[in-house]
């Protein structure tokens, strides 16, 4: 399985996508766990990009894309990319990555999320400074009102994670990430998932959709 799961910020993409990849023995592939990997062993990729962020530039697509490639040549079993590409000129790179290496993408779906729902779990976010442990005021609050469960530190909430930073998040994923989504659609079906309500129900409708791919997958194993 060859899946990529797209949506905006606090859309639930790291949360979903690890639970498909307990589901199915795949892969998670975020971009940015790679990059912070392949900087903390001394990749020559990972110096590649640490140069370029040293000088307060953007690390180029070029680079994040052959970051990417290689954690799916890595992925014998399958993967599901978490929030990549993140723009349209990443998602020519990698089609063409994939078509160099005689494979493609399986399926893409889109989290679709409300602004106030973004805003309203991204902002309730709470975090503890110790151990790291992440909480919400609402979906997810810790027995003690803003003190951690595991020991008692007084939680805090990421400077990130404000209504402002988050509404301009929002506008740069609108100008800059959502077209990725009609770039697929250009080419593929992209299956718009509607993603506002309970993780549990949101996850049996993803789960719904990817199933049958996984099916047969194994059959075409079998048959081998």
């Amino acid at each position: 399985m060859r899946a990529v799961l797209l949506g905006a910020p606090g859309a639930g993409k790291g949360t979903h996508c690890k639970r498909i990849a307990e589901r199915y023995g795949v892969a998670h592939l975020s971009s940015g766990d790679i990059l912070r990997r392949e900087r903390a062993e001394g990749t020559e990729l990972g110096k590649k990009a640490q140069g370029y962020m040293d000088a307060g530039a953007l690390v180029p697509d070029d680079l994040i894309v052959e970051m990417m490639t290689k954690a799916i040549q890595q992925a014998p079993t399958g993967y599901v990319l978490d929030g990549f590409p993140r723009t349209v000129n990443q998602a020519e790179v990698l089609d063409k990555a994939l078509v160099a290496q005689k494979t493609g993408i399986d399926m893409v779906l889109d989290l679709r999320v409300s602004d106030g729902v973004v805003v309203e779990r991204i902002t309730g976010r709470r975090s503890c400074p110790k151990c790291g442990c992440v909480y919400h005021v609402k979906n997810m609050p810790p027995k003690v009102a803003d003190v951690c469960d595991r020991d008692g530190t007084p939680l805090v909430q990421r400077p990130d994670d404000t209504e402002k930073v988050v509404r301009n998040r929002l506008e740069t994923y609108y100008r800059q990430t959502e077209p990725v989504v009609d770039y697929y659609k250009a080419r593929r079906t992209v299956h718009d998932i509607e993603a506002d309500g309970d993780p549990d129900t949101v996850a049996a409708v993803i789960f719904q959709k990817l199933d049958p791919l996984a099916g047969k997958k194994k059959s075409r194993r079998g048959k081998a």
